[in-house]
């Protein structure tokens, strides 16, 4: 497999400019004659339909909800990063280029990072434009904030409802072109399938999901913006409906799927209350502007009212362990550091499993309106949940599955290896290396979709003559009939378990053999385990109904069967990538003091893995990184 990064030359600086000025043009009147697929309505994929209609492109839009106002971007929280510097606090491109490869870990590819600082600047005025109503100071000015590794206010807000607010801006926009005619909008309609013509992308199957019919759709180019795939730890911060179905199916016909073991864990969520959650909640990091965290110094104190816990009782571990960043330390140095904390004995609640967020000293210094004023939603959020009043006692806390850094492989236009197929926001690999710093998720989203794909996508047209396949085309049928029988199948099997059992389980050993912490045995066994359950999920799966319905079971059945093999490769790569980076944590691998320790002599690339066939061990190949503009150094938050 080749994986040519095509990353222009010259300095790191000037290589999105220089891009832009070579970049090859199509003619106003000739892009009506180009059709596109975009899959997912999230920030990703909505931002890149209407832009690419607006640009005169026809635009075929597809997402499984009911509207696109329901895609996963819509729960983000706290904020959305760009380096204007507001605050006159000494940011720069430079400074949000290198904290994002530092908070990486330096497992990035640096050309596409320093991309994305660049046009960071852009998104706040294309926001503000739609209406996205970002929180101001007195004057008027826009407002901002810290988020976690960075040492100053980057992050603009709309108090807890960042991608809400953003999505909307985003629907606004994609709205505005359905109404012209420009994108037709597919809602309730799921991609099963990647049509692969000649080596080429060229559309896609997907099913009706509320009459099952299995129709294609066929374009001269396809762009995934489909999430990523934190449920296959059954447990995360995610909606229960995304799942890793679109980019697996590509990758099983040619697309490389790079870096699976790079997951997210974030610190700040509500903690596991009992066996009958299907998933969990996110509480914002902004709230570790504020909030406090820490937990009590002696075992004993754990069952007491934190109130009655003394200030000399209480040890504020972040702040102790990472003085120059404090609560506000990255996501998978804080939640490492509140899994220690933990497994020390030292936590607190149900189970043990939870340190405080603390509000009392920022109530006290700025008073509770000032507070609500910032976070009011999150905080009646967690009351809801909780039936605890975090104005009134810490919250608690604790770390959950979040976000993926991993996906398909893209190269800086951010195509895949299949030439035509274009991957966007969290479903590719490209800006985040090892680790995602908080508020960058966003941020990459409508990077890619408003400034980047607008431009890339119409490079590579520029060099395709237009015109669809024809839907009646061979391969087309080979697909729809495989998707059809793959239906058939799931639904003729008549065993004892539910989808929603066998989910359950794989997202157990996930978590316990691939989660925050793994291990060579841990992560075999992981493997093992992985393919035990697919062998049992094709013998004795039970989905009730019929495929010519709405059928949420065999939804359901159709991703976990997804899941229950895309889970041995991210235990797969995770066993060979013998180092710690980021949130990838091997025990094997770390520094004296429990911080990750890096092999960059032997793993300083990316990892892309090639589908190899049903039962054999998929391929890895690999893409160096070079490092230009930064250097290669220990990531220090101390």
């Amino acid at each position: 497999m080749q994986l040519d990064a095509k990353v222009p030359g010259g300095p790191t600086a000037e290589k999105w400019t220089r891009f832009k000025k070579e970049q090859r043009l199509i003619n106003p009147a000739n892009k009506a004659k180009y059709n596109v697929i975009v899959v997912g309505t999230g920030l990703a994929g909505a931002a890149a339909a209407a832009s690419l209609a607006e640009l005169g492109y026809k635009v075929h839009s597809f997402c499984f909800q009911d509207s696109p106002r329901r895609a996963h971007s819509i729960a983000a929280q706290g904020g959305i990063n760009a380096a204007k510097n507001y605050r006159n606090d000494g940011d720069s491109v430079h400074r949000l280029f290198y904290d994002t490869v530092k908070g990486g870990d330096f497992r990035s590819r640096e050309a596409n990072v320093h991309r994305l600082a660049e046009v960071s600047v852009n998104i706040i005025d294309q926001c503000v434009a739609q209406g996205v109503p970002f929180a101001r100071e007195y004057g008027g000015l826009l407002d901002t904030r810290s988020f976690g590794g960075a040492q100053l206010q980057r992050t603009f807000y709309c108090r807890g409802q960042t991608g809400q607010q953003l999505l909307l801006g985003a629907y606004q926009a994609l709205s505005r072109q359905i109404g012209l005619g420009a994108v037709k909008m597919y809602p309730r309609c799921e991609m099963l399938d990647l049509v692969v013509i000649d080596g080429r992308a060229r559309g896609i199957v997907t099913r009706h999901l509320e009459t099952g019919k299995i129709e294609s759709f066929s374009a001269d180019a396809v762009v995934l913006a489909t999430g990523g795939y934190g449920n296959v730890f059954y447990l995360s911060t995610n909606a229960i409906g995304c799942n890793v179905t679109a980019t697996y199916r590509a990758y099983k016909r040619g697309a490389a799927f790079a870096n699976p073991c790079y997951t997210q864990i974030h610190p700040t969520c509500i903690p596991v209350s009992g066996d009958h959650q299907s998933k969990l909640t996110l509480m914002s990091e902004s709230l570790r502007n504020d909030g406090r965290v820490w937990v009590p110094k002696d075992p004993a104190d754990c069952g007491k009212h934190p109130g009655e816990i003394p200030e000399d009782r209480r040890d504020y571990f972040l702040e102790r362990k990472y003085p120059s960043y404090g609560n506000l330390a990255p996501r998978d140095i804080a939640s490492r550091a509140a899994k220690e904390a933990c497994d020390d004995g030292r936590g607190v609640g149900p189970g043990a499993r939870g340190v405080y967020l603390d509000f009392g000293a920022a109530i006290a210094k700025q008073g509770r309106d000032r507070i609500q004023a910032k976070y009011g939603n999150l905080f009646e959020m967690y009351e809801r949940i909780t039936a605890e009043s975090g104005y009134e006692r810490p919250m608690r806390i604790y770390p959950a599955v979040h976000y993926t850094m991993g996906g398909l492989w893209v190269n800086y236009e951010l195509m895949s290896n299949v030439p035509g197929l274009f991957v966007a926001g969290e479903a590719n690999f490209s800006d985040h290396g090892a680790n995602r710093l908080g508020a960058s998720a966003l941020m990459q989203g409508l990077a890619d979709g408003y400034f980047v794909l607008p431009y890339t996508l119409t490079h590579w047209l520029a060099g395709e003559k237009p015109g669809a396949t024809p839907l009646d085309h061979a391969e087309f049928k080979r697909c729809e009939a495989e998707a059809t029988e793959r239906i058939k199948k799931l639904l003729s099997i008549k065993g004892k378990k539910t989808p929603n059992e066998f989910h359950r389980e794989v997202g157990l050993v996930m978590w316990e053999k691939v989660g925050m912490a793994r291990s060579k045995a841990s992560l075999e066994a992981a493997i093992k385990r992985m393919q035990e359950l697919r062998s049992e999920f094709w013998e004795n799966l039970s989905v009730p109904g019929s495929e010519a319905d709405l059928n949420t079971a065999l939804e359901r059945a159709n991703r976990v069967s997804d899941f229950l093999e895309f889970g041995e490769l991210l235990a797969r790569d995770a066993l060979v990538r013998e180092e710690s980076c980021g949130g990838h944590f091997r025990v094997e691998h770390q520094t004296p003091d429990g911080e990750a320790k890096r092999d960059d002599e032997r793993f300083c690339h990316v990892a892309a893995w090639e589908y190899a066939g049903p039962g054999k061990t998929p391929i890895r190949n690999e893409e160096p990184l070079a490092f230009e503009a930064v250097k290669l150094a220990e990531r220090s938050y101390k």
